[in-house]
C-alpha cells in the first residue's frame, strides 16, 4: 500500500480557514491520540518550510522553552 501521507494532509486541510485550521490543531492536541501526530507533524512541516531563519529561530526558543518545562 503506498500511501502518502504528506498529500493526504494537505489536500484535507488545503482549503480550510485559518479558524479551522486552529480548530484542527487544537482538537488533535486535546484529543492526545497517537494516530494524530503524524498530522500535526506534516502541518508543522509545512510551518517550518515556509518561515525565514528568524522566525524558524523563534519557533527552535518556543520549543526549547516548552520541553524545559515538560
Amino acid at each position: 500500500m503506498d500511501l502518502d501521507l504528506r498529500k493526504a494532509v494537505i489536500h484535507n486541510v488545503k482549503e480550510d480557514t485559518q479558524d479551522q485550521l486552529k480548530d484542527t490543531i487544537v482538537d488533535a492536541i486535546q484529543r492526545g491520540e497517537e494516530k494524530m501526530l503524524p498530522g500535526l507533524g506534516v502541518l508543522f512541516e509545512v510551518i517550518w518550510n515556509h518561515a525565514d531563519t528568524q522566525e524558524q529561530k523563534m519557533m527552535l526558543e518556543t520549543l526549547e522553552q516548552g520541553l524545559s518545562q515538560a
